[in-house]
């Protein structure tokens, strides 16, 4: 995904995109729980879904800044600071850690997965190959510590609805509305939907 095509996803999702978010957790026809939450748990739920597809997005620029050297895709130092900062911010602000954890990991997961999609992809494809080699310290972290800390607190706002018997279904049509908005390929789809694989507890 160009870098020109990825901003006009997130804009698109910023405006018109983002309200369809919300609106998706909310226009249930039915009588039951979904009925019930406050609006405020169900943007937060829609938030979590549009944050973990941004994160899902910055795999392009970390396989761009990895393919061609010796940097290996996955980096458990990283990944151990990332769950270890998560953890320490989720319970200044009083979420469960474990719920924290569990989607931490899932979003680290998927992003690794989409810079080994993207990998084997460029290796078929010769024409595909970035042309140039971006920055990790001042193009990348940057924008995931920024993306860690709004879904820090989307998690903390959307809590009451994790825990519901219809958070998957929740989950699922902000997954549609988001797919669409951003125009998400199949290598990206599949990267949002492990990222948010373990969001709603299993039951």
């Amino acid at each position: 995904m160009s870098t020109i095509r990825m901003r006009a996803a997130l804009l698109a999702l910023t405006g018109a995109g983002a309200a369809a978010l919300v609106a998706c957790g909310s226009s249930q026809t039915g009588t039951g729980p979904a009925r019930s939450s406050s609006p405020s748990a169900e943007r937060a739920l829609g938030t979590i879904v549009r944050l973990a597809a941004e994160r899902v997005m910055t795999a392009d620029t970390v396989a761009a800044a990895k393919w061609g050297t010796s940097r290996p895709i996955d980096d458990p130092s990283r990944e151990k600071t990332v769950l270890g900062s998560a953890a320490s911010q989720a319970a200044k602000l009083g979420i469960d850690e474990a719920t924290v954890q569990r989607i931490f990991k899932d979003q680290i997961a998927a992003n690794k997965d989409v810079q080994r999609a993207l990998h084997a992809q460029w290796q078929e494809h010769p024409a595909d190959q970035p042309t140039r080699r971006p920055d990790l310290a001042t193009q990348v972290r940057p924008v995931l510590d920024r993306v860690d800390n709004q879904l820090l607190t989307a998690i903390q706002q959307a809590q009451p609805l994790l825990s519901r018997p219809d958070c998957d279904a929740l989950i699922e049509r902000g997954k549609a509305t988001t797919v669409q908005a951003m125009s998400l390929d199949a290598i990206h789809r599949s990267g949002l939907d492990q990222a948010l694989a373990h969001t709603c507890p299993a039951r």
